[in-house]
């Protein structure tokens, strides 16, 4: 750690020739103040604009020169951006973010330029359904809350966001001590600190966000009538937080439900019935809150059915708990995947950052699969009763009456 609080964390692979940077900020969408809805994800395209001493063109240019590749991403509780190349070029990605994370240029036709572009990715996704109704349950689990808003922020918010509104956001949160640096593959931790020293070392550390808890309330019904050709149902429910110790139940108890193609609504939804060809679920856990929710998209015709057969698919779950086949295959998928999906150094590199800015550490792998096995079936029961006996919220994209185009 830097005597500012900004935090580098590193993992050498032996025999691996890439390396994997990014600079996690830990300032998201749920941060931002009302009128400023989007402003996180705005900072995030902009900031590749161009610096004081760096073009749009020379950022782009100087990673694509080395085969490599650079992106950034906004979530709700943190903005990441990265950048994979050749282990020998790693000093040279760390100037480029360095630069790009503390002397952005913000200029007011950059700004204007963007706006459009991420207005048009907001009508793009309100021109995708399956991806529009997960942001509708968000609205419906977190009424009222940063939680329940889209990430990118709307239309009003986005066209009235002017350059003093963003550089101000930026001054505020892009801080020392609301920034982890990870990096891992072929890397070397002191070179890694010195580097990032040279750009944050003189920086007042500045702080990081305080949040406010969503309360308990929800909405139990939200639609959308859309001339659609399948209608997409979403059902969800408040779960266990990012810190929770039973989140390791919820992460098993959600593999039952929807987590592959083994699971009790693909079998039951797909496989026995025919009724949809995407059916899943999956949970979002925040620093102070967290949902667990199931999809389904179907024709209208079969609307009713399929939402049915979902309540009472899981509903059966919450009353009796899972099956020991059933939680062995879970732990079995939970531990694969995970060590799949660390044999690469970007995946190694974003298990670091993420659980450093969440955590405050990172559990060793042996640890964590060594949690994910103590999860009992009667663990597994109690989350299923505690989190799937409330009522859920049914958010919904349909054409109007269940009836298609035509």
């Amino acid at each position: 750690m830097l005597p500012n609080g900004l935090r580098v964390i590193t993992e050498r692979m032996p025999g691996v020739r890439s390396a994997s940077l990014g600079f996690w900020v830990g300032v998201g969408a749920r941060d931002e103040p009302a009128p400023l809805s989007g402003v996180s994800h705005f900072l995030e395209h902009l900031l590749f604009k161009g610096t004081a001493t760096r073009s749009a063109h020379v950022i782009a240019e100087s990673i694509d020169a080395v085969g490599g590749e650079m992106n950034a991403f906004t979530a709700k509780e943190h903005t990441a951006f990265y950048a994979r190349v050749p282990g020998t070029s790693l000093d040279l990605a760390l100037g480029v973010l360095g630069d790009v994370l503390t002397a952005p240029a913000l200029r007011e036709a950059d700004v204007d330029s963007e706006r459009q572009v991420i207005l048009e990715e907001i009508a793009l996704e309100e021109d995708e359904p399956e991806e529009r109704v997960h942001s509708l349950s968000h609205e419906a689990l977190f009424p009222s809350h940063a939680l329940g808003r889209e990430v990118a922020g709307t239309v009003d918010t986005i066209e009235a966001m002017r350059r003093d509104d963003i550089a101000g956001f930026f001054a505020q949160w892009y801080r020392p001590a609301n920034i982890v640096v990870a990096a891992a593959g072929d890397v070397e931790h002191d070179a890694v600190v010195d580097a990032v020293a040279e750009h944050f070392a003189a920086l007042e550390a500045g702080a990081r966000p305080v949040r406010s808890a969503p309360t308990a309330t929800v909405e139990l019904e939200a639609r959308l009538e859309r001339p659609t050709e399948q209608a997409h149902v979403v059902l969800g429910w408040r779960a266990p937080d990012a810190h929770d110790p039973d989140r390791h139940a919820l992460a098993l108890l959600n593999h039952v439900l929807g987590g592959g193609m083994s699971s009790r609504l693909f079998e039951k939804i797909r496989e026995e019935r025919g009724l949809a060809y995407s059916v899943y679920s999956y949970s979002a856990l925040y620093d102070d809150a967290g949902c667990l929710v199931a999809y389904a998209g179907t024709s209208p015709a079969h609307q009713a059915e399929v939402r049915d057969l979902m309540a009472s698919t899981i509903a059966e779950v919450a009353a009796e708990g899972i099956t020991d086949r059933e939680l062995e295959v879970a732990k079995g998928y939970v531990r694969g995947a995970l060590v799949l999906g660390l044999e690469d150094s970007a995946s190694r590199m974003s298990r670091l950052g993420g659980n450093t800015l969440v955590h405050g550490s990172v559990m060793p792998l042996d640890d964590y699969l060594a949690r994910i096995d103590a999860v009992t079936a009667e663990a597994v029961a109690r989350v299923a009763a505690a989190v799937l006996a409330t009522p859920p919220t049914v958010a919904t994209i349909a054409p109007r009456s269940g009836r298609r185009r035509g």
